[in-house]
């Protein structure tokens, strides 16, 4: 039982999974720190309030939709997507182009093989 659960935990998938965790969580209090402290303040200069919530509230009988809300949490979410692609996919993808192997040829149609084998006997027995 052990020694499945060790093989698990040594393949590399769940390795970099946790470490995909860790990162993403460093990460995100970095973009945390961009909205509330960088992006927010310039959304206060603009509309006079540091954020959207409470603002953009619909009354409906005794419930309430807050748009503003989900508007903050969407520029959050566009933010940490935004970040991720330019800081880490770019970068990786370049990286792995760089690095790349050049493309193993297609594999050979099986007919096609044998034809040049056919081809390749027959120029061997008129040549000699």
């Amino acid at each position: 039982m052990i020694e499945g659960f060790k093989k698990f935990i040594m393949r590399g998938n769940a390795i970099d999974l946790a470490v995909g965790v860790i990162m993403g969580a460093a990460f995100s209090a970095i973009v945390t720190s961009l909205t509330e402290d960088i992006l927010m303040p310039l959304v206060a200069a603009i509309f006079g309030q540091p954020d959207f919530k409470g603002q953009f509230v619909l009354q409906i009988g005794q419930g309430q939709l807050q748009f503003g809300n989900f508007i903050t949490a969407l520029i959050n979410f566009l933010l940490v997507a935004i970040a991720l692609y330019f800081f880490v996919v770019m970068p990786i993808n370049k990286l792995k182009e760089r690095y790349a192997k050049p493309a193993a040829e297609e594999a050979a149609d099986p007919q096609t093989v044998l034809l040049q084998e056919i081809r390749d006997e027959l120029r061997k027995s008129n040549n000699a």
